[in-house]
């Protein structure tokens, strides 16, 4: 992943880089850059791709703007595209193959996101 805005105060610890636990991306119909009040924090890295493990091609990106964290400059909000482990259900064994919660700088970006949030300011504002 990487940091698109680092005036926000919750990327301030972080890397410039961030290499993320695998998750369950998803793509999103309308392009979030377009739109004035959303604040894109993390996307992931075009060094990347390609990304995805299938089994169907069209899992598997190669190509694309794929934004990951943001905050909403309307509301006291933070959106995280991350949260669950990978699971092989491919195969059937429901063997547990990634950890979410053991990647220490994944981790950094949802406590520091959580401190952000209980702050008394209303919004951050990107400006």
């Amino acid at each position: 992943l990487k940091i698109e805005n680092r005036k926000n105060p919750v990327l301030k610890n972080l890397p410039l880089i961030i290499k993320s636990s695998p998750n369950e991306w998803y793509r999103w119909q309308n392009d979030l850059r377009t739109n004035r009040d959303i604040d894109i924090l993390l996307s992931i890295d075009t060094a990347s791709f390609p990304l995805g493990t299938g089994p169907k091609p069209a899992e598997i990106w190669y190509s694309g703007y794929y934004p990951v964290v943001w905050t909403n400059n309307k509301y006291k909000m933070m959106y995280l595209n991350m949260g669950h482990n990978d699971i092989d259900y491919e195969n059937k064994t429901n063997r547990t193959l990634s950890f979410t919660f053991n990647n220490d700088i994944q981790n950094k970006l949802i406590i520091d996101g959580l401190l952000w949030l209980a702050t008394s300011k209303q919004k951050y504002n990107r400006k």
